[in-house]
């Protein structure tokens, strides 16, 4: 693979297909997070029944509110934790799934109609696969870098698939 797709998750191909598969990334694996979780739990409640002792005892209910809102925003975190997707250019079909959280959508596309769009925004670039007035976004959860070298690879395979038909 050329060195401008090193920011690229690895792409497969086979016999003329594509398929990439893109995913969140995640720095703290699920037992980490709880490790984290139950230390800022216990210095907290540490440092609520420390001021509890001394007589100002309402803090211990805000530690509690504390953690309850970190755990909260882990478990939010963690089910999104396994979104990703997979594009892939298989059988004459262009097919994209989608999760995120637990909804696992798919979206399929005929390669030949099949158009690729980079629009600017606020966020940066935003890659778009666009076929019979329907839009779906890709590439969501890339850098910029690998955002463009997806756009680039997929864009080549499309541009090869579309000469194959004419």
């Amino acid at each position: 693979m050329p060195d401008e797709f090193h920011h690229l998750p690895p792409i497969e191909e086979e016999r003329g297909e594509f398929s990439v598969t893109v995913k969140r990334n995640c720095s703290l694996s699920p037992r980490a997070l709880l490790v984290l979780l139950a230390a800022t739990a216990a210095v907290s409640f540490a440092i609520g029944i420390g001021f509890a002792l001394v007589g100002a005892w309402m803090v211990l209910p805000f530690a509690g509110l504390e953690v309850l809102a970190i755990a909260a925003a882990f478990y939010v975190n963690a089910r999104h934790a396994g979104d990703f997707e997979r594009i892939s250019l298989r059988g004459g079909m262009l097919k994209v799934q989608v999760r995120e959280g637990d909804a696992l959508r798919e979206h399929e596309f005929n390669p030949a109609w099949a158009r690729l769009l980079v629009r600017d925004s606020a966020a940066g670039a935003r890659a778009y696969i666009r076929s019979h007035g329907r839009e779906l976004e890709i590439a969501r959860h890339l850098t910029p870098p690998a955002r463009d070298a997806l756009v680039r690879a997929l864009g080549a395979r499309l541009a090869r698939v579309q000469q194959q038909i004419v």
